[in-house]
């Protein structure tokens, strides 16, 4: 007898419905075919002690199961649920006509109860785009796939309660999810503010910048300035993610299993920080079954890169075109996938290996040409890619001590907000383009004119800080930004100068 049921491959942030064949009849042993990996192939073991668990027998004639279209690979163990439903009904032990109606997935324990699976967003959605009547799943995977509308969730416990359920003998009622409320009530749910920072006013207008433009931008100062507190509190100023934003966010930690069986709907801008150990396919994403990387789970979040001169070089260097195409993508001999990763990069430096270089205070203990070379390790075509150069130095104690009270995060996201509206107008006719920093040269041309006036304070700072030439679309692109922040359709003269002190390593002299 013949079963067919149907399960899901993912494929990069997308899923592929697979169509599991179940064939039982003369012969012996148990074949799975239709380019499995060893998980998949292992489920025989798991799938045999399961069905006899539950109170079914595993047929000792031949039985194969096909997971089809073949040419495409399968891996994991979330196929055991849709494979042992298929023996049960092709064994002829019970009748289960309404298989075919489902998208069923789930990873067998030997006694038949269900553990939780990945990647079950792009599933529940790619089982509604194809008209499936409901989505079979474990139970702690129903509040994610419940996200999808008009597709019935239905959790399962076991194996016994799947076959029930596919019988009719036991009611299992869908789980419902009200998406969009569930996003908007907790859009705002950051555990860190702006108002708790005493001090540090000029570091904050700097992201407030950035966060305005879209701008990466890096920190430079000695330990224990505050940098990685500023950059931590960083998503909490930015836009509120958009319904697709949050759906699109959520696919990706969907995939590469970082959602947990508590969150559903990732509603905040996500906030990555590797540590400076990580390898280049952790950052950028890959292996032999491709998943996303840091880069992509920080996707429409902030990515911080901590102590950016103690990475890898390489791991830096692979950061490049993702930074500019806002999208990365992983391509082997016989599989490409595409992971988006459009995120703000914040990274944070010591000025030196000291730490204490241009320290108000403290004096700095490193020898002839050793800033320099520190500095060397990050590379010019990646410091290209960083708008914003702030020097952070040290909050005094009488900062430190006030009570004084301070911007909250919503005050400062406001103003973000107001700016971002008027970028998304200025930009309405290039749908690839959504903030000032994505301009290119030919846009800065167009909308970044300056005054004569601007001209000559321009010319003056380039050749009196000895500025590099790449500095300048950054500057009127920051600028840019700085006149949207203030409400102004022109650059300014004041704004102009803003910006220009936010080119630090640029100025050929800064490390002495």
């Amino acid at each position: 007898m013949l079963a067919k049921t149907f399960g899901s491959a993912v494929h990069g942030v997308d899923a592929t419905i697979i169509t599991v064949e179940v064939s039982e009849g003369q012969g012996q042993n148990f074949y799975i075919v239709g380019l499995p990996d060893g998980a998949v192939k292992e489920s025989a073991h798991r799938v045999e002690s399961a069905i006899k668990q539950v109170g079914y027998f595993f047929p000792r004639t031949k039985v194969v199961v096909n997971l089809a279209p073949a040419d495409i690979r399968k891996e994991g163990s979330a196929y055991d649920l849709p494979i042992a439903l298929g023996i049960i009904h092709a064994s002829a032990q019970a009748d289960l006509t309404s298989l075919e109606e489902y998208v069923i997935m789930g990873e067998l324990a030997l006694d038949g109860t269900l553990r939780p699976i990945k990647g079950v967003l792009p599933i529940a959605i790619e089982a509604r785009k194809k008209g499936y009547k409901g989505f079979i799943l474990p139970v702690e995977n129903t509040s994610e796939a419940a996200i999808v509308n008009n597709l019935d969730v239905i959790g399962v416990q076991n194996l016994k309660d799947a076959v029930n359920f596919l019988r009719g003998t036991l009611k299992i009622e869908p789980v419902v999810t009200d998406t969009r409320d569930l996003f908007f009530n907790s859009q705002n749910d950051y555990d860190v503010d702006f108002s708790h920072v005493q001090g540090q006013e000029n570091i904050k207008r700097a992201l407030e910048i950035a966060a305005a433009g879209g701008h990466n931008a890096i920190m430079i100062g000695p330990p224990g300035a505050g940098k990685t507190m500023l950059a931590k509190r960083l998503p909490s100023i930015l836009p509120p993610l958009t319904l697709h934003e949050a759906l699109e966010t959520t696919k990706i930690h969907s995939v590469a299993g970082k959602l947990g069986t508590k969150t559903s709907l990732i509603s905040t801008r996500p906030y990555r920080s590797p540590h400076h150990t990580i390898s280049d396919a952790a950052l950028v994403g890959g292996g032999s079954n491709p998943q996303p990387g840091e880069i992509s789970l920080a996707h429409n979040g902030v990515l911080f890169l901590d102590e950016l001169p103690e990475f890898k070089r390489t791991a830096l260097e692979v950061m490049r075109q993702p930074l500019e195409e806002r999208k990365v993508a992983i391509s082997r001999a016989r599989w490409a996938v595409e992971f988006p990763s459009n995120f703000m990069l914040i990274a944070s430096m010591n000025p030196c290996p000291c730490g204490y270089y241009n320290h108000p205070e403290k004096e700095c203990t490193c020898g002839p040409g050793v800033v320099q070379k520190y500095l060397n390790k990050i590379s010019g075509p990646l410091l290209d890619r960083i708008d914003l150069h702030v020097e952070v130095t040290p909050v005094k104690f009488e900062q430190l001590s006030s009570n004084r009270k301070t911007e909250s995060s919503e005050q400062i996201r406001e103003r973000v907000i107001k700016a971002r509206a008027i970028q998304t107008e200025r930009f309405k006719d290039n749908p690839s383009i959504h903030s000032n920093a994505m301009m290119p040269s030919q846009m800065v041309k167009e909308e970044c004119q300056i005054d004569t006036a601007g001209t000559a304070l321009l010319k003056k700072a380039m050749e009196r800080l000895q500025l590099s030439a790449r500095a300048y679309d950054r500057i009127l692109r920051v600028a840019r930004t700085i006149a949207d922040l203030a409400g102004s359709e022109n650059i300014r003269m004041e704004h102009l100068a803003e910006a220009i002190q936010y080119r630090s390593l640029d100025r050929e002299n800064w490390a002495g």
